[in-house]
């Protein structure tokens, strides 16, 4: 699935449009350089499940940030891994035992996520897109095991 983005607003719209669907073990990827948008979409997803005015830093420094909600958040940043294996000492595997994962940078984790994650993953590629002379984002998503079946829920 595509979905043009024309804004910020539009990303975190993304990002509230899957939240409902997220249930406990599950994890969403987000892949894209620098600036792409990752944070922004991350913001509305977890305001979506938590109150629209929670604060929600990117954990760029902190690597992550844990959320009270239902399923339980939390949001990872990996950029600054050097191994797979750091993940699980910042706190990974109890993150999915308890309640989801959204995770920027997932391919800190290696070639191979869902080996460290499980097979419940939707996975969301920003990249850069100009239609019309307007500059925009593209989202491409794509779900593996129960985010097969729920792709067809997510409407922006």
């Amino acid at each position: 699935m595509r979905i043009a983005l024309s804004d910020a607003d539009a990303t975190a719209r993304l990002g509230a449009a899957i939240a409902p669907l997220l249930v406990s073990g599950e994890s969403v990827l987000l892949y894209g350089p620098l600036g792409m948008g990752k944070s922004t979409l991350a913001r509305g997803l977890i305001r979506a499940l938590t109150t629209p005015d929670e604060d929600v830093p990117s954990p760029t420094f902190t690597l992550v940030q844990f959320y009270d909600s239902d399923p339980p958040v939390a949001h990872f940043d990996l950029y600054r891994l050097s191994r797979p294996e750091e993940a699980f000492e910042i706190g990974l595997d109890e993150a999915l035992d308890e309640g989801c994962a959204v995770i920027e940078w997932p391919e800190r984790l290696g070639d191979d996520p869902a080996a460290m994650l499980g097979p419940d993953l939707l996975t969301i590629t920003l990249s850069e897109q100009s239609r019309d002379g307007v500059d925009g984002r593209l989202a491409t998503v794509s779900g593996a095991g129960s985010w097969e079946a729920k792709l067809t829920d997510v409407h922006v």
